[in-house]
C-alpha cells in the first residue's frame, strides 16, 4: 500500500509502498477513506511522543470501510462503514470496565502506538469494543473531522466541564481542537469567548457561536478583559492550544469555584508549566483534564449533529491528496490554516 511514512523524527516524511497491514485476531483493518491532519500527528513526527517506534506512519482521524476481520471479531463485517476513537481500549482492564475507556492502561492508539492512516489501509485493534458506525448520510471527511479534536472536544465541554445553558466558556486557541469547542459549547446555549491572536480564525470563530472574541495581540490581559466582559469570570475555560501561557491564562479566566478543562498538549519542555494555584486553592478552581472519548458516547454526539445542532462539516478548512498531507503535517505548527484538513485522495 502507499504510506507517508518517516525513518527519523523531524526530518521530512516520504510517500512509501509497504506491506499492507493484516487483522490481529481481535482486529480489523480499515479502507481509509479520509484522515484529518492534526497537530498531535505533528507532536508525534518531531519526536514528543515516545511510543513511536521508527520508522513511523503518522495520522489517527479516519474513516473508511472494514476491508478484512480477524477471527475473533463478532461486531462487524467486511464493507461497514466505521470510524474510532485515537484513544482505543482494550476492554479487560479496570479503566474499561468502568467505562473510561479513552484512559486504559494498555491503550491502542493508530499512528503512535502503531502505524496510523496516513495510508491506504490501517489495521485497528480490539474492534469489538472500539469502532463506531458511520451513519449512512456521514461523509467520510465529516467523519473523520470528528478525529481526536471534535469528539475531545465534545467530551472536554459536555462531560468534563459539564457546560450549562447560560454560562460564560472561554476558550484559548481557535485551531480545529478550539473551534469544535466554540460549536459544542455555542450548541448548548453557553455564551463563547474566543480567544487568539488572529483575526482571521476570531472571525471564524463567530460565524460558529462565539458571542465574543478576543485578539491578545491587541490588549494587555486576556484573563482581565474576561473577568470584565463576564462581570465576574468564566464559569469554564479551556487551553485549547497547549501552552504555558494559555494555559495559566485559562485558569486565571475563571469565575469563583469554575472549572479549567487542559484540552491543548503540553508536552516536551511546556509539559510542567508552572500555575496560579494560589488562585486554585482561593477561589476551589477545578482543573480537569480531557484525553478522548469513548465509543458510547458518540450517540448522543450523532444525535445533535443528525439534529442539526452540530455541524462538524462547517469545520473543515481544505481538503488535500496523500502527498500533500506531508506539507500540511510538517507546517501544523506555524498555524497558517483555519479550520481542520482533511486527506480525502489517496
Amino acid at each position: 500500500m502507499k504510506a507517508v511514512v518517516f525513518e527519523a523524527f523531524n526530518t521530512l516524511p516520504k510517500i512509501q509502498n509497504v506491506p499492507d497491514p493484516k487483522p490481529v485476531n481481535h482486529g480489523v483493518v480499515v479502507k481509509v477513506e479520509a484522515t484529518g491532519v492534526c497537530r498531535s500527528d505533528w507532536h508525534g513526527w518531531v519526536g514528543h511522543d515516545l511510543d513511536i517506534v521508527l520508522p513511523h506512519v503518522p495520522g489517527h482521524e479516519l474513516a473508511g470501510t472494514v476491508e478484512a476481520i480477524g477471527k475473533d471479531v463478532k461486531k462487524w463485517k467486511i464493507g461497514d462503514r466505521v470510524t474510532v476513537p485515537f484513544v482505543a481500549g482494550c476492554g479487560s482492564c479496570p479503566e474499561c470496565y468502568s467505562g473510561n475507556h479513552q484512559v486504559c492502561g494498555k491503550q491502542f492508539q493508530p499512528g503512535f502506538t502503531h502505524w496510523g492512516s496516513f495510508a491506504e489501509y490501517v489495521g485497528l485493534h480490539y474492534a469489538d469494543i472500539n469502532l463506531v458506525r458511520l451513519p449512512d448520510e456521514m461523509n467520510y471527511s465529516t467523519a473523520a473531522s470528528l478525529g481526536c479534536r471534535f469528539v475531545t472536544s465534545f467530551r472536554a465541554v459536555v462531560d468534563q466541564g459539564k457546560t450549562q445553558k447560560g454560562q460564560w466558556v472561554a476558550v484559548y486557541g481557535c485551531g480545529g481542537v478550539g473551534l469544535s469547542a466554540i460549536m459544542i459549547a455555542s450548541a448548548l446555549g453557553a455564551n463563547v469567548i474566543a480567544v487568539d491572536l488572529d483575526d482571521n480564525k476570531l472571525r471564524f470563530a463567530k460565524k460558529i457561536g462565539a458571542v465574543a472574541t478576543i485578539n491578545t495581540t491587541q490588549i494587555s490581559s486576556a484573563p482581565n478583559a474576561i473577568m470584565e466582559l463576564t462581570k465576574g469570570g468564566a464559569h469554564v475555560s479551556l487551553d485549547a492550544l497547549g501552552h504555558p501561557v494559555t494555559c495559566s491564562n485559562s485558569i486565571r479566566s475563571l469565575k469563583k469555584r469554575g472549572k479549567h478543562i487542559q484540552v491543548g498538549l503540553l508536552v516536551a519542555g511546556q509539559s510542567t508549566p508552572r500555575l496560579p494555584m494560589d488562585i486554585v486553592v482561593a477561589n476551589e478552581l477545578e482543573i480537569i483534564g480531557s484525553h478522548g472519548i469513548q465509543t458510547h458516547r458518540y450517540p448522543e454526539m450523532m444525535e445533535m449533529i443528525k439534529s442539526g445542532k452540530l455541524t462538524p462539516e462547517k469545520l473543515i478548512g481544505k481538503e488535500v491528496n496523500l502527498e500533500q498531507s506531508i506539507d500540511a503535517l510538517v507546517k501544523m505548527d506555524s498555524f497558517e490554516t483555519t479550520g481542520i484538513t482533511i486527506v480525502s485522495k489517496f
